[in-house]
């Protein structure tokens, strides 16, 4: 059974993104070192900021690539291969236009879907094998707005369901990072009713 060793959050830096969906993978692993009081520092040999947690009883790696989210593999593939962290060892959290806000999904393996921070990660490692937390930001209905969408700020009311997500995945993140992934699923994936 896998147990999870590096947390990734993706995102886009600057002040400009901050607040935008497409930072989404931000928000939650800022959420997670605030929980574990964990620090960030800036490390320029993994494009980003580390930080280090105790997660159910392991040490755990916390990163927040500050490359743009299409470069984000350079920084995944060099913390991952400095610490010999295996692909299955990692969990990446990202925005997700396939599910709806307030949605969140944990899951193992798959393509890109077109999101080109997941795209550049599997090109960085070779492999797609690692898990990754979905981070439903709903979809602007159409392809051609999705640029647009992505790199927009949520609603108030959007927003408040996307946290509220995120909430559950860090009560969820014991369960995760210890390798139970059936039963933190079971949390996550069922519907919460308003």
């Amino acid at each position: 059974m896998s147990k999870i060793k590096l947390i990734v959050g993706l995102g886009n830096p600057g002040k400009q993104y901050e607040s935008t969906r497409h930072n989404a993978g931000y928000w939650f692993i800022d959420q997670l070192c605030g929980k574990y009081s964990a620090g960030w520092q800036r490390k320029d040999k993994f494009f980003g900021y580390i930080a280090n947690a105790s997660i159910g009883g392991q040490a755990v790696y916390l990163l927040k690539p500050d490359t743009f989210m299409n470069l984000s593999g350079k920084s995944v593939q060099s913390l991952a291969s400095f610490y010999r962290i295996n692909i299955n060892e990692i969990l990446v959290g990202h925005d997700e236009l396939d599910i709806g806000c307030g949605e969140i999904r944990l899951k193992s393996g798959g393509g890109h879907g077109g999101h080109n921070g997941l795209r550049d990660i599997i090109r960085c490692l070779g492999q797609q094998n690692f898990y990754r937390l979905r981070i439903g930001i709903d979809h602007p209905g159409h392809a051609s707005q999705v640029t647009h969408y992505v790199l927009n700020h949520p609603s108030s009311q959007d927003r408040e369901l996307i946290d509220m997500a995120l909430d559950r995945a860090v009560d969820q993140i014991n369960k995760i990072v210890t390798g139970e992934f059936e039963a933190a699923m079971q949390v996550l994936h069922t519907k919460v009713k308003n």
